[in-house]
């Protein structure tokens, strides 16, 4: 989980929050008699006018303003979804928030315990971390006073019931996602291992396969050259020799065997001859 998306979640869910609680009350003070709300009104842009005739822009904005306070008090029976929606932006915010401290708490353990590895240097990733914990603070601050002490009792009132529950559930939320990411982060370092053992055996295997094809090449050069400065030495041919020397050797011993033969029968004559 990144900080960094999850501190810019709670912040959108705070923008929502206040965005509500200002049509809350405003639904809330266009509430009961618009008629005398509207009197009022008239009233006001009269006696600021008395003297000095109003402009068309100051005639303008008191008709807008008119006008809203007419279209709010019809939404008078929609202020029960707004404060479902306030508690479900509430919720979203102190999720979000409880998530995003555990992980910055983390991120600190893992400093202070192992080597940064980070792309930022270390000094700025510390300094990015401790604003987003003052910040989210800050957000907290700001909702709690603005629905305590600026906007109707009931929101208080949420206010305090969804900060218990949250507080309870997020306790408890952050030991569990406190598990979760060193369990994420172990089978990350197990994959990354898996991954650099799978990256050494392959550079094993392309060595060896480069070594099988130097050695190929080599001897088809070796073959070659040899075919071209020694000839004689193709097999082909030395076979033929060798069975022409076998050939003559045969020939050398007939011949051999005839002289011997011709000698004996020489040698026999002479004998009768005497």
């Amino acid at each position: 989980m990144d900080p960094i998306t999850l501190f810019a979640m709670a912040n959108a869910a705070v923008s929502a929050v206040k965005k509500g609680c200002q049509l809350y009350k405003d639904i809330k003070g266009a509430a009961g008699d618009v008629k005398s709300v509207l009197k009022d009104l008239d009233e006001q842009f009269n006696n600021n006018h008395k003297d000095k005739p109003a402009t068309t822009a100051q005639r303008n904005a008191y008709i807008e303003e008119k006008n809203r306070v007419i279209e709010l008090n019809k939404k008078q029976g929609e202020t029960a979804g707004i404060y479902q929606e306030l508690a479900n932006y509430l919720g979203d915010f102190f999720d979000n928030m409880n998530k995003c401290m555990a992980v910055i708490e983390e991120e600190e353990r893992k400093n202070r315990e192992e080597i940064y590895e980070g792309d930022a240097s270390l000094g700025r990733r510390a300094l990015q971390l401790v604003i987003m914990k003052k910040q989210l603070e800050q957000m907290k601050t700001e909702l709690r006073e603005m629905l305590v002490y600026d906007s109707p009792p009931e929101l208080g009132g949420l206010w305090t019931d969804v900060n218990e529950m949250m507080t309870e559930m997020g306790g408890q939320q952050k030991v569990l996602l406190t598990r979760k990411i060193r369990e994420e982060a172990r089978a990350a370092e197990r994959r990354r291992a898996k991954f650099k053992h799978y990256m050494e055996e392959l550079s094993y295997g392309l060595f060896a396969l480069v070594m099988a094809l130097t050695m190929i090449i080599m001897m088809t050069y070796v073959s070659y050259d040899r075919k071209h400065r020694w000839p004689e030495l193709e097999p082909d041919i030395v076979k033929q020799r060798q069975a022409e020397r076998r050939k003559e050797h045969l020939i050398w011993l007939q011949a051999q065997e005839e002289r011997i033969k011709k000698e004996d029968e020489e040698h026999e004559k002479q004998q009768k001859s005497e």
